[in-house]
């Protein structure tokens, strides 16, 4: 099962969005297999609701293969499906009156925790008190400062796109990530790169 995850991860994912736009659902289907976690996961930090949040994703997938005739030609698939997530989302909050009405994404709140693997780091004891105190540092951010940092060190997103889908421009962007990692900077007294940890939280 592992050996067939690594292989889906290794699909280019420009193949397989063009095949998908000249109706291939293989293409569809991989793309769909490759990302439906992160996707789910994501979701989960802007919704309290798993069974909402699986069904935005299926119905993200659902649109793009129904519409796919219409889809851009050049994107980054990564960042277009984390993004469209995050809008359908916002939408499901709107409708269902669970946060104000809004017409842009910044109505919903990052919600997960951030947690550094203390077996990721070494056995010292020492070391490991400092991760603690980081994860704390860390989840005492702003929920708009721990969802930028996320895109960015989790999903591998660059600033333009977090400014995309935060909607907000990409002064506003680096500004939030600039801000996080200043807090955590003033803090973190550990040998280790502050941006290796990041690398390394789960949520």
């Amino acid at each position: 099962m592992k050996t067939k995850f690594l292989q889906v991860k290794t699909f280019n994912d420009v193949t397989l969005w063009n095949n998908l736009k000249d109706g291939d659902e293989k293409s569809f289907s991989i793309l769909f297999e490759k990302y439906y976690g992160d996707l789910v996961n994501y979701g989960n930090s802007l919704s309290p609701y798993a069974e909402k949040v699986q069904d935005c994703v299926q119905d993200v997938f659902t649109d793009i293969w129904v519409y796919r005739n219409g889809l851009q030609n050049s994107v980054v698939v990564k960042a277009y499906l984390l993004s469209s997530v995050r809008k359908r989302i916002a939408r499901l909050h709107e409708r269902d009156h669970i946060f104000r009405k809004a017409t842009s994404t910044d109505a919903i709140s990052f919600l997960l925790e951030f947690s550094v693997e203390n077996e990721l780091i070494d056995d010292d004891y020492a070391t490991k008190e400092k991760v603690v105190y980081l994860n704390k540092l860390l989840n005492e951010l702003p929920a708009r400062q721990k969802e930028a940092l996320y895109l960015r060190y989790h999903q591998g997103l660059t600033v333009e796109q977090i400014a995309d889908m935060l909607e907000v421009n990409y002064q506003s962007a680096s500004n939030l990530l600039y801000r996080g990692l200043l807090t955590l900077r003033k803090e973190w007294k550990g040998n280790l790169s502050l941006i290796i940890l990041l690398s390394l939280t789960t949520c």
